[in-house]
């Protein structure tokens, strides 16, 4: 069996006592097998056998995703999702070696912190995202809707009976881009069976706000029974959830590291603003080892917070409203 095979057979084994060892293996396949990230190693003159910490592993820059097709081995991709950057040029794009895969990663990461989707509704409330296609975030929830409850699906935001829907007796979850949460929270208060997921930001339709008012002003409008977030992004197979107080997790296959603001090969104590690197174990035929652009902070070794934008980043991913 390949390494690619066995590894993506056994992602769901990865624990907190073996997420070392499993990230360690990992880095060395795509060493070998990504030409990108070998090349990126090569530059800053680091050698595989120097990498013995999780710390040690060096971080491919996000942006390379809009410049490169990052490949570990050489397949097909059976989709591609692209970014939904609200700056016009490049967008950031995942190449996907296997679609059913993604699905069922996005669904386990979403049941390890919210229980069976099969006993639960989903609603979506996603126009930009429907509107501009190949989104990663548009897969997983028709995958979500395919194993929720009868009654799951998208919502007009024009519909008439749209307050009767979010008030009736039945519990359901509203996952909305921000900026459409906004536009409709006025109309439609008092849901005390509706549990709100956000996600997206404005997307350049309404000014970014700190997540805090943003949190204030859902919770005024609705009146929901619980407010989460959601923080994913193209380049990632797996998301972060946000059940209680804004701080985030990962599942237990992937994690998030702060780096230093001034030193990106340095890590920030806990407590300490800095740019979020992140380990994504599932993103075994890309890059496991991604910086981003985002800045946050360490809450203790699984919870961290996202504070914003590193200055003169595009706007993008789910979710900038921190």
């Amino acid at each position: 069996m390949s390494f690619y095979q066995d590894f993506k057979n056994t992602i769901l084994d990865i624990t907190s006592d073996n997420f070392k060892d499993r990230s360690l293996a990992l880095f060395d396949y795509q060493y070998d097998t990504n030409e990108v990230y070998r090349s990126y190693c090569t530059h800053l003159k680091i050698k595989k056998k120097n990498i013995r910490r999780l710390e040690d592993i060096p971080f491919l820059p996000i942006g390379f995703f809009k410049n490169y097709e990052i490949k570990s081995e050489h397949w097909t991709p059976e989709k591609i999702f692209l970014s939904s950057g609200t700056t016009r040029g490049n967008k950031s794009k995942n190449l996907v070696r296997d679609l059913d895969f993604f699905r069922q990663m996005t669904k386990n990461t979403y049941e390890q912190f919210f229980g069976p989707l099969d006993q639960q509704i989903i609603l979506g409330l996603l126009p930009s995202y429907l509107e501009q296609g190949h989104s990663s975030l548009i897969e997983m929830i028709n995958y979500f809707f395919n194993h929720a409850q009868k009654g799951s699906g998208y919502i007009d935001m024009q519909n008439p009976n749209l307050s009767h829907l979010l008030n009736d007796d039945s519990k359901k979850t509203l996952i909305g881009v921000s900026y459409a949460l906004l536009e409709i929270a006025v109309k439609n208060p008092s849901s005390k069976n509706l549990s709100i997921m956000e996600t997206g930001g404005m997307k350049g339709r309404k000014k970014e706000i700190v997540r805090e008012q943003l949190h204030h002003m859902i919770n005024q409008g609705f009146r929901p029974k619980n407010l989460f977030t959601e923080y994913g992004m193209t380049e990632l197979y797996s998301q972060a959830y946000a059940k209680e107080n804004g701080n985030l997790m990962f599942p237990t296959w992937a994690r998030c590291l702060i780096r230093d603001i001034n030193d990106p090969f340095t890590f920030a104590k806990k407590d300490i603003t800095g740019g979020i690197n992140i380990i994504d174990l599932a993103n075994i035929s890309t890059c496991a080892f991604i910086e981003t652009k985002d800045l946050g902070r360490k809450i203790d070794a699984f919870k961290f917070n996202v504070m914003g934008r590193f200055d003169g980043s595009e706007i993008r991913g789910c979710n900038q409203l921190f």
